[in-house]
């Protein structure tokens, strides 16, 4: 039975640590890609490339003629929207000639690759938004309703809907690792970086996507400890 340790009135929730860990290897992923970005953001490509021109000779390539690419502010805020068919890059990003510029936009551009495909965990992510933006509203409201109306049922409930923030994550996690291997791949075989430079945008990519996967660690620690929480609701209530 879960039981918190007491300290006269006050009590420590043992399942915080939980939360601890998650947000400390959040926080060292995002350390992790900022100082990937920096160091790769300063050395430039040997071909003078920048990340526009990586995007649209892929794009071309590939005679995605109906796939636009455009400008974004922000700094790692560069996304595919397979609703718009849009490649947008952060401003660094699209005009620059770094190996980290060339390395995100190739990425994705691998996920335009996967959208013209139809590369299943794409797609079945796409099928997933709704839901989750849904749940994300909802879970802890609910769970908290059903904290303080005893209701096991609007629990249960709570409990689903922040499990579909896991569950896409989950899915989220085969997309972007496939996206950087098609990213390395085209890169690679168009010759836009070699050598170092490619083993630099290697170590970029890997970093970036470390990200998703302390972001779908700390989700799941999240979800352990409404667990372990529900749980000693239901001991306690027997």
């Amino acid at each position: 039975m879960y039981n918190p340790y007491y300290f006269g009135s006050m009590y420590f929730d043992k399942t915080y640590f939980l939360v601890i860990i998650g947000v400390i290897i959040s926080m060292i992923a995002q350390a992790n890609i900022q100082k990937a970005f920096s160091k790769y953001s300063k050395i430039k490509s040997k071909k003078n490339i920048t990340g526009y021109q990586a995007a649209k000779y892929i794009l071309d390539t590939n005679s995605y003629n109906d796939i636009s690419i455009k400008k974004i502010g922000g700094s790692l805020s560069d996304y595919f929207n397979p609703a718009t068919k849009e490649v947008a890059l952060s401003g660094d990003s699209f005009t620059d000639t770094s190996i980290a510029s060339i390395a995100v936009a190739a990425h994705e551009c691998g996920h335009v690759i996967q959208y013209k495909e139809g590369y299943a965990p794409l797609r079945i992510k796409s099928w997933l938004v709704p839901a989750v933006n849904f749940g994300s509203k909802l879970a802890f409201p609910v769970i908290l309703l059903g904290i303080f109306l005893s209701q096991q049922k609007l629990l249960d409930l709570g409990l689903i809907l922040f499990s579909l923030a896991l569950i896409f994550q989950l899915v989220t996690l085969p997309v972007e690792f496939d996206a950087s291997r098609r990213a390395i791949r085209v890169i690679d075989e168009s010759g836009m970086l070699y050598g170092e430079e490619l083993d630099g945008a290697k170590a970029m990519l890997k970093a970036a996507a470390f990200t998703y996967v302390a972001a779908t660690l700390s989700t799941a620690l999240q979800l352990l400890r409404l667990f372990l929480l529900y749980g000693n609701r239901n001991n306690r209530r027997d």
